[in-house]
C-alpha cells in the first residue's frame, strides 16, 4: 500500500536565485513576515535556505550551517542528546560559578557560548544522511528538558510542529497556535518546555497555564514545568525565589544572561544584576482566567476538552486581550488539544480551530481568532511506529525497521490504524472516540457521538470517510457562476475559483447548459426532467450580531435518459454574501446554467419575488402537496413551500432519510456519490425540533422533495388512505443502525 504525505511540502523558485544569493551574502533576510514573498522568515542569521509550506503557511528556514555529524556512516546519523560535562554538572547556581578560577571558566567558555547560540538560532545535524534543521526551542526541548521518560525522543512530527510554532512567534500578525493533535503527542511537555525556555530569558514578564480544569493546570505546573526548570544547567537557569519546587508560582530573580568572555575576564559580580521579575503560574479553568493581566506566553492545554459551563471561545476572547497592547501583539498563546465530542464542549474548540485558518484573513492580515491552526495526522506521531531517525513508518515493508524504542517495527502505522478501525466498527461510539483520539483527518478529530442522531449515522460516516480516503478534491470543484460578457439574463458560465461560493461535482454537457423553454413569454427550465434545486434562503443582508444563518442551495439529479449521473447531489452552496441580492443572483445563475427548477421555502419570500421580478417565475416550483386551485394568492404569485406545517417537516425529514438509506455510504453498487462533506456533516447533527441552524439540511431536503414531487401529490380519490409520511428514528449503537420501536 502506497502513502503520500500531505502535511508539508517544499516550495521551489519562490525567490529569484540571484536575489536569494545576494541577500544571503549581505545577510538581509529579517526575522518575521516578508510581504514581498508572502513567507515567514524564521532564520536569525540573515540567511535563508529551504522554503516549506505547512498547512498553507509558507516558512523560510535558515541556510544550512555546518550540520553536526554523529558518525560518518549514514546509518549511524541520528539525533542523540549530548552528555552534559560532569565538571559543569556539579555547578548548581551562577553564584557557585563565581567561585571557580578564571582558567576553569575559560575552558568551558566555548561550550557554554555554543549552547546559547543553539538556543537562539537553532541546530543543524545529519539525520540518516540528510542535513536537518531544528529550531532553538526544539533544541532546548530535546537537549535540556526533563520529561517523564527522561529525555524526549526526536520525532519529525515535533520538528514540523516547532518550525510552525517559530513562524507563529516570528509573525507579528499572529497571536499563536491552535494545534489539533492526537493523544500522547507530547504537547504538554513541549509547551511546558517552551514556558521555561522563554521565562528564563525574559524580564518583567508573566507566563500562564490553563487546562481543562484547575487540577490539570496545577499538575502540568508541578509535574512538568517545575522539573524542567529545576534540571536546567546553571548557565541557563536564573536564581528562583521561594521553594525549590513551588506549587503555585515559579519566580525568577537573577537572570541567565549570556556568559561573555568580557564577563569571564572581569569576573563581573552577578549579585549586582537586576532581577528578572518573571513568573510562571497557573489559573483555575474559567471564562475570565487571566482577565486584566499581561502575558508573554500562555500555555493552553486540553483546550478542546472544556466542558460546559466553561467555554473556550469565551475564555479566548478574554485571554486574547492579555497578549496585546492596542493593536500590537506582545504575547503568544500555545494552544493544543484533542477534541471532546461536540456536545461536550468540542463544538467550541472546533469553531476556534476553523477560525484560525491561515487562508482566511481580514484586512489586517489576521485570522478570525488571531491564531494559526495546525493539524498533524496521527500517523506522524503514533507510539510504536517511529523509527531510529524519528521518522514515521507509514506502511509496512519486507525489511524490518528498528523503532526509536529499540523494538522492531513489522507493519506500518496506516495498516495498524485500519485494523483498529475495522475491529471497532461494531461499536460506533467507541470507533468515534478512537477517531477523536487518533485522527487521520480533521473530520475524525471532530467526530461526534451517534446516539442522538435522527438519521443513519453509520451510512453518513461511511460516506464521509470514503470521501476523505479518495481525496475528495478530485471529485469537487470550487468556483463561481458569471453572466457571459457581464450581460445579465444571457448565458451563464461556470468559472473554477478557490474563492468561489459553489462546490460542483457535475457539469452538464454543452447542449444541456443554459437550456430554457419559453411559454407564453415566460421562461421555464429546459432540464426539469433531469433534476432540481432546493434552497434555504434569507431575507436580511445583515444581522444584529453580524452572524446570521447561511443561505444554502443544493442541486440533485433524478434518474433520466440524459447524460447525467442519477440521484447525484451535483451542487452545494453554503454561504452568506455581503448582501442578500448577491445571494439571489448566485441562485439565479445556477438555475439558468443547469436549466432546472427550484423548490424554496416561501416563509422568506424575497428570493422568490426576486426571481419573479427578473422574469423567472417559471423556475420557481409550486408546493407539490397541493393542486393549483388550492394554492394561496401568494403561492400562485411566487411559488415555494411553507416550513410551518408539521406534515411538511415530516415529509422533508423522511425524504432525506430515504436518500441516505439508498444512496449514501455502502450501497448495492459500492459507495455512494454524495461528495459534499459540509452537507453530510449537517445531516449528522440535524435536529428536527430546532431546524433553523441546519441550512444545508433544509436546502438538500427540499432538493430531494423537488426531484420526487410526484410522491407528494394530493390524493384525488376520496376514500384512499393518506400517505404515511412518518419517518423512522434510529438507534445508532452497534454496527447496524436499528429503527427504534415506537
Amino acid at each position: 500500500m502506497s502513502y503520500k504525505q500531505t502535511l508539508w511540502k517544499e516550495i521551489k523558485d519562490v525567490v529569484n536565485p540571484k536575489i536569494l544569493a545576494k541577500n544571503n551574502r549581505f545577510k538581509k533576510w529579517e526575522y518575521g513576515y516578508n510581504p514581498d514573498y508572502d513567507f515567514i522568515v524564521i532564520s536569525k542569521t540573515g540567511k535563508i535556505g529551504q522554503i516549506i509550506e505547512i498547512q498553507n503557511l509558507r516558512i523560510a528556514l535558515p541556510a544550512a550551517d555546518e550540520p553536526f555529524k554523529r558518525s560518518e556512516k549514514k546509518a549511524e546519523q541520528y539525533w542523540e542528546k549530548q552528555e552534559y560535562p560532569k565538571e559543569l554538572s556539579r555547578i548548581k547556581t551562577r553564584f557557585d560559578w563565581e567561585e571557580y578560577p578564571v582558567d576553569f571558566k575559560e575552558k568551558w567558555y566555548d561550550y557554554i557560548d555554543n549552547e546559547f547560540n543553539r538556543r537562539e538560532k537553532g541546530f543543524w545535524f545529519y539525520n540518516d544522511g540528510v542535513a536537518t534543521y531544528i529550531t532553538g526551542t526544539h533544541y532546548m526541548y530535546l537537549q535540556w528538558s526533563k520529561i517523564d521518560i527522561g529525555a524526549p525522543d526526536y520525532r519529525e512530527s515535533n520538528r514540523l510542529f516547532f518550525i510552525f510554532w517559530e513562524a507563529c512567534k516570528a509573525d507579528a500578525r499572529c497571536y499563536g497556535i491552535c494545534y489539533l493533535k492526537n493523544r500522547r503527542s507530547g504537547f504538554s511537555f513541549m509547551s511546558s518546555a517552551e514556558l521555561v525556555n522563554q521565562a528564563t530569558i525574559s524580564s518583567d514578564a508573566r507566563f500562564g497555564i490553563l487546562s481543562k480544569s484547575g487540577a490539570d493546570a496545577k499538575k502540568m505546573f508541578t509535574d512538568k514545568v517545575v522539573p524542567i526548570s529545576v534540571n536546567y544547567p546553571f548557565f541557563f537557569k536564573p536564581i528562583q525565589d521561594g521553594m525549590d519546587r513551588p506549587k503555585t508560582e515559579l519566580a525568577y530573580r537573577v537572570p541567565a544572561s549570556k556568559l561573555t568572555r568580557r564577563k569571564l575576564e572581569s569576573n563581573e559580580q552577578l549579585r549586582e544584576l537586576d532581577g528578572l521579575d518573571t513568573t510562571i503560574d497557573w489559573k483555575n479553568t474559567g471564562d475570565n482566567s487571566y482577565d486584566g493581566e499581561k502575558l508573554k506566553l500562555l500555555a493552553h492545554d486540553e483546550s478542546g476538552k472544556w466542558e460546559r459551563p466553561d467555554n473556550i471561545l469565551n475564555n479566548w476572547r478574554v485571554t486574547k486581550t492579555t497578549l496585546r497592547l492596542g493593536s500590537r501583539i506582545v504575547g503568544k498563546c500555545m494552544m493544543g488539544s484533542t477534541s471532546n465530542s461536540l456536545d461536550k464542549g468540542g463544538d467550541n474548540f472546533k469553531k476556534l480551530y476553523y477560525n484560525s485558518d491561515v487562508t482566511k484573513r481580514n484586512r489586517n492580515g489576521q485570522t478570525a481568532s488571531g491564531l494559526y491552526s495546525l493539524f498533524i495526522p496521527m500517523e506522524w506521531n503514533y507510539e510504536g511506529f517511529i523509527n531510529t531517525y524519528g521518522l514515521p513508518v507509514f506502511t509496512g515493508s519486507e525489511t524490518r525497521v528498528k523503532g526509536i524504542d529499540g523494538y522492531e517495527i513489522t507493519t506500518g502505522v496506516i495498516n495498524h490504524w485500519e485494523n483498529e478501525v475495522e475491529g471497532l466498527k461494531q461499536d460506533q461510539d467507541s470507533l468515534n472516540e478512537y477517531y477523536r483520539q487518533f485522527p487521520r483527518t480533521e473530520a475524525h478529530a471532530f467526530r461526534d457521538e451517534t446516539k442522538s442522531s435522527l438519521f443513519n449515522l453509520i451510512k453518513i460516516y461511511e460516506q464521509i470517510d470514503f470521501n476523505d480516503e479518495v481525496n475528495n478534491k478530485a471529485n469537487v470543484t470550487r468556483g463561481k457562476f458569471i453572466w457571459e460578457a457581464g450581460i445579465k439574463d444571457s448565458r451563464v458560465q461556470f468559472v473554477p475559483d478557490l474563492k468561489g461560493r459553489f462546490n460542483i461535482s457535475w457539469v452538464p454537457s454543452i447542449n444541456l447548459c443554459n437550456k430554457t423553454i419559453i411559454k407564453n413569454g415566460i421562461k421555464y427550465p429546459g432540464n426539469e426532467h433531469i433534476g432540481a434545486f432546493g434552497c434555504d434562503s434569507y431575507d436580511i443582508s445583515g444581522t444584529v450580531d453580524g452572524r446570521g444563518s447561511n443561505g444554502a442551495l443544493h442541486g440533485l439529479t433524478k434518474f433520466s435518459m440524459e447524460d447525467a449521473p442519477p440521484n447525484h447531489f451535483f451542487l452545494e452552496y453554503i454561504a452568506r454574501p455581503e448582501t442578500a441580492e448577491m445571494f439571489f443572483e448566485d441562485v439565479l445563475m445556477a438555475l439558468v446554467f443547469y436549466g432546472m427548477p427550484l423548490l424554496a421555502e416561501n416563509n422568506r419570500p424575497r428570493l422568490l419575488y426576486y426571481l419573479r421580478r427578473r422574469g423567472y417565475r417559471g423556475y420557481s416550483m409550486n408546493r407539490p402537496d397541493k393542486v393549483w386551485n388550492r394554492l394561496s394568492i401568494t403561492e400562485k404569485e411566487i411559488g415555494g413551500i411553507p416550513n410551518s406545517s408539521e406534515d411538511i417537516k415530516q415529509a422533508h425529514a423522511a425524504a432525506i432519510e430515504a436518500y441516505i438509506e439508498n444512496y449514501v455510504g455502502i450501497t448495492n453498487n459500492g459507495f455512494g456519490t454524495m461528495y459534499h462533506q459540509k452537507t453530510l456533516q449537517d445531516w449528522s447533527k440535524f435536529n428536527i425540533n430546532n431546524r433553523t441552524k441546519y441550512d444545508a439540511t433544509i436546502s438538500s431536503g427540499l432538493a430531494i422533495m423537488a426531484c420526487n414531487k410526484n410522491n407528494y401529490r394530493p390524493n384525488s380519490i376520496k376514500n384512499k388512505q393518506p400517505l404515511n409520511l412518518n419517518f423512522s428514528k434510529y438507534d445508532n449503537e452497534g454496527y447496524v443502525s436499528k429503527i427504534k420501536n415506537t
